[in-house]
């Protein structure tokens, strides 16, 4: 009975941290990509368009 209880618990746990892990390197890499875009074009039309 405690190894079904375990496996639920892994089926739960596993997904939703690979999900919350997958969003914040999203986050990061996204934050990182635009912080070095404003870097290398300072002058850009581009950087005043709203997100």
């Amino acid at each position: 009975m405690a190894g079904a209880i375990a496996l639920i618990i892994a089926m739960i746990a596993i997904p939703v941290a690979v999900f919350a892990t997958g969003a914040a390197a999203s986050a990061i890499l996204g934050e990182t990509l635009r912080r070095d875009g404003i870097r290398r074009h300072p002058d850009s039309e581009l950087l005043d368009i709203p997100d």
